[in-house]
């Protein structure tokens, strides 16, 4: 292994965060021996352009602070490579941290495990799902830049779409308010305008299912949108996605089912089928699907579970 390491940072993830957390971050490295490189774009496809020149190189390992933008940008280098990822997740969600047990929010500590992990060769081997379709000219990573030369786009955490991704469109057209509020002020106004979504499903290859429903989550990880743990279960080496399926809901029964996704219970309640699958295609009119929280474009579009695809450092 290269003894140079590259911390793929965004200065402005967590309003500014990042910038800090990599400080501690490169001294925890430079005192485990390490020779440290930090690589920041000027906007998303400039740092992903620079990441990949830094894995052609022969970085040892790398190792993003940020949040799951910065990861989801990082991953689109690193899979399928024998480069390893470290996380110092300083970002607004932190799912991809949050899924893999990794620290959130503390960059001392974070820098500390990914510097340990370096030295004693300690890589856990994890599953990414890789997504087609999607208008094909979508990318991931902070919005844009995220494609690979072979089309797809890759994703550690969760792929939405429905009712979730319709929140997640009014809130990026809305300019205010700031923060957690204009999510909630944007689920407040879809829900008064909401109605299910048509889906045509298809998992494995197998028969068509049409079905009426609020939204369809294709989990690798557990959880998006800063903890809401909407494939609960998911595990992400077991070479399946956890596909959620929340029925045809009423507004109030949607009310009442969607604050139970933080803790995960909502998988019990009758309108909700769990299916496991690797290979899964959704199908839907007017609906646009998200991956780590990024746009990836409108329906229709095929992810695919791959497994071992990331070496993650832990």
């Amino acid at each position: 292994m290269s003894a140079e390491i590259t911390l793929f940072v965004n200065p402005t993830a967590g309003s500014g965060r990042a910038a800090h957390a990599a400080q501690p971050a490169a001294s925890a490295l430079r005192e485990a021996g390490f020779s440290v490189r930090t690589v920041v774009g000027g906007d998303a496809p400039d740092a992903l352009a620079r990441l990949r020149a830094a894995v052609r190189e022969g970085t040892g390992a790398v190792i993003a602070v940020g949040g799951d933008g910065m990861v989801s940008l990082a991953l689109q280098a690193l899979a399928g490579t024998l480069v390893p990822l470290g996380v110092v997740a300083v970002g607004t969600g932190n799912d991809f941290a949050r899924a893999m047990g990794l620290p959130v929010r503390e960059p001392a500590r974070a820098g500390r495990l990914a510097a340990e992990a370096l030295k004693e060769g300690r890589v856990r081997e994890i599953d990414l799902g890789r997504v087609a379709g999607a208008g094909d000219g979508a990318g991931a990573g902070e919005g844009s830049g995220g494609r690979d030369g072979a089309g797809g786009t890759w994703y550690g955490t969760v792929l939405c779409s429905g009712f979730d991704s319709r929140v997640n469109d009014r809130g990026n057209r809305m300019r205010l308010p700031l923060g957690r509020f204009k999510y909630d002020l944007a689920m407040a106004l879809e829900l008064a305008a909401f109605r299910p979504f048509p889906y045509r499903i298809t998992l494995d290859g197998g028969p068509v299912l049409e079905t009426e429903a609020t939204l369809v989550a294709v989990g690798n990880g557990s959880s998006y949108g800063g903890g809401m743990r909407i494939c609960a279960d998911a595990v992400p080496d077991d070479g399946l996605f956890d596909v959620i399926v929340v029925g045809d809901c009423s507004r109030s029964t949607l009310l009442k089912v969607f604050p139970r996704v933080y803790k995960g219970t909502h998988l019990d309640h009758p309108k909700v089928t769990v299916h496991r699958a690797a290979k899964v295609t959704l199908e839907a009119a007017g609906i646009t699907a998200y991956a780590d929280g990024e746009p990836l474009g409108p329906l229709p579009v095929t992810a695919q579970c791959v497994p071992a695809a990331l070496r993650l450092l832990t």
